[in-house]
């Protein structure tokens, strides 16, 4: 069999009760291949994911949008990977063009934290890119490689690649 297919959508900071049980209900009447061929991941802000979880039909799965680098503790407003686990969260998304460049997230804090949410069971979509600057630039391959290269330093255990293949 060749690769899965992998389709994820992010709500980014957006939504209420009624909208994510429309969107959840759209998605749950749409024809979608079997999870073997397709893995459809889908990503509400963070007070809606067991919303979501609970109205959304088995063959989907829910990510949260970000989690903090390390155990959870005093990190006022962050989400830590053990509350997703807990959550039975399976998905988290990490390196977010807009958190690099509003809140100053490093390639190397990036790849903290996904090292973090891979350690603790969580399968990570890793975002990397560059910027509309960096294009124009012909920077891209540099940005890219130095994103992709600060998490690959972190991981030692490259396991997780092969859970679902």
């Amino acid at each position: 069999m060749g690769r899965k297919f992998f389709v994820g959508g992010n709500w980014k900071c957006n939504g209420t009760i009624e909208e994510v049980k429309k969107i959840v209900s759209s998605l749950n009447d749409s024809k979608a291949p079997p999870q073997d061929i397709v893995e459809v991941v889908v990503s509400p802000p963070f007070v809606f994911l067991p919303l979501a979880q609970s109205l959304l039909r088995p063959d989907f799965q829910v990510a949260a949008q970000n989690c903090w680098v390390k155990k959870g503790g005093a990190f006022t407003g962050e989400v830590s990977a053990e509350i997703l686990v807990n959550l039975g969260i399976p998905w988290v998304i990490l390196g977010h063009s807009e958190r690099r460049s509003l809140l100053g997230e490093s390639n190397e804090f990036v790849g903290d934290k996904v090292a973090y949410a891979l350690s603790q069971g969580l399968k990570v979509i890793a975002c990397v890119g560059e910027t509309l600057e960096q294009r124009e630039a012909g920077s891209t391959v540099d940005v890219v490689a130095a994103q992709t290269k600060a998490i690959a330093e972190r991981i030692s255990d490259w396991k997780f690649l092969l859970n679902d293949c």
